[in-house]
């Protein structure tokens, strides 16, 4: 702790600093790094070649095929240089605490109906809520940061408020 800060003040501090800016695990830089290889190497030939095509096929001022061409080339090179973007900034998360919920971590959850949820914590990029990966920006994930095994941690949700008790943290 920090001066006159309480217990709390420095989870919330903990918390904020764990929100901000973008987290890969090695698993999810390794998948962008495969995506963006894969943009740029297959989907630009793959839209240079159906831009090429539709220029090709007559005058481009009333040709729907040329503006789709071109619409989906801008949208590849947006989500090019998103990608490059986020592999330039992305902290890579390499140390996943277990005496507390950090990005990295499974999380075993129970509710207080006892319904069980295990999750793991990641950043945005990685989300995916439906295979149990969930966002370090998601309120869920938001609320489970610096919490321990045994807490009761209380979450409004978009469907609600939500408690959870936390029954482990793991790093699988």
């Amino acid at each position: 702790m920090v001066g006159g800060d309480s217990p709390t003040d420095h989870m919330r501090g903990k918390q904020k600093m764990e929100t901000q800016g973008e987290f890969l695990t090695n698993e999810g830089r390794n998948k962008a790094i495969s995506q963006l290889e894969f943009l740029r190497t297959v989907k630009r030939a793959e839209v240079a070649k159906y831009l090429h095509d539709a220029k090709e096929s007559g005058d481009v001022i009333d040709n729907a095929a040329y503006e789709d061409a071109k619409n989906q080339q801008a949208h590849l090179e947006g989500k090019i240089w998103e990608l490059e973007q986020l592999l330039a900034k992305a902290k890579v998360i390499d140390r996943v605490q277990t005496d507390m919920v950090s990005l990295g971590s499974f999380v075993h959850l129970e509710t207080a109906e006892g319904r069980e949820y295990r999750y793991s914590l990641v950043g945005a990029f990685e989300a995916n809520p439906s295979a149990g990966r969930i966002s370090n920006e998601s309120p869920v994930g938001r609320a489970l940061l610096g919490h321990k095994v045994g807490d009761l941690v209380i979450v409004s949700t978009p469907g609600g408020v939500k408690e959870f008790t936390i029954l482990g943290i793991s790093v699988e």
